[in-house]
């Protein structure tokens, strides 16, 4: 069985915190560019996003302590990793404050039918995102191989190679029509770039330290998107 290196207090802590922490920030992002809090689309978005959030998180508190925690790591260890994730870091900035001043501006007319849908496909990624942690209890924020680590092909690994992307590609890539803007969809667009080159990279270290992955690779062709890449 998996187990903490921080206590179950330190982590329910943690856990507070960063939620805590990201509510403000991403307010912030949205709502002091937009010049007002009268931002339907953001506080619609920030209900979809944190509500399935604290829920699934305050699960894995009680039943999986140890996969939560993994999720709670940010230090890569790879060097291109950390390249890459300096980049989608200044890319995934840019995505979230444009919403907002683009409220401001009035540069986009986004129509409320696609605003919710949006925001449902935001949800569905989420739950795809679930879905697969519940699958992989290796699923880590970085590109590492533990011992005792095996190669997962059930559930969403059966159909792509990495679901965990496949879902933060729904979530971030209808993001900004969630909140009402166009303008946000083109640094989105250089972030599922970026993502590419992570998938890439991650590949290399799965194919050299996961016994089995190679023989995973031709079994299941599609690395992001069934039946295109």
């Amino acid at each position: 069985m998996s187990t903490t290196a921080l206590s179950p207090r330190q982590l329910r802590k943690m856990v507070v915190g960063r939620l805590l922490a990201a509510v403000f920030v991403l307010g912030g992002m949205f709502f002091l560019p937009a010049g007002t809090i009268l931002y339907w689309e953001a506080w619609a978005f920030m209900v979809v996003l944190f509500i399935p959030v604290s829920v699934f998180a305050a699960y894995l508190l009680k039943y999986n302590p140890a996969l939560l925690e993994r999720r709670l790591k940010r230090i890569e260890k790879e060097p291109q990793q950390k390249r890459i994730i300096a980049v989608s870091t200044m890319v995934l900035l840019a995505a979230f404050l444009l919403p907002g001043f683009d409220k401001r501006f009035g540069w986009s007319s986004v129509p409320i039918w696609l605003v919710i849908v949006a925001d449902v496909i935001v949800l569905l990624g989420y739950l795809l995102f679930v879905l697969t942690l519940r699958e992989n209890e290796y699923a880590s924020r970085t590109v590492e191989v533990e011992q005792q680590q095996r190669v997962i092909t059930t559930g969403p690994y059966s159909f792509v190679r990495h679901p965990l992307y496949l879902a933060v590609t729904l979530i971030y890539g209808f993001s900004p029509l969630a909140l009402g803007s166009y303008w946000a969809l083109i640094p989105v667009a250089l972030f599922l770039v970026v993502l590419v080159a992570r998938i890439l990279n991650e590949e290399k270290v799965l194919l050299r330290d996961l016994d089995g992955y190679a023989d995973y690779c031709m079994a299941v062709r599609y690395r992001l998107i069934p039946g295109i890449w």
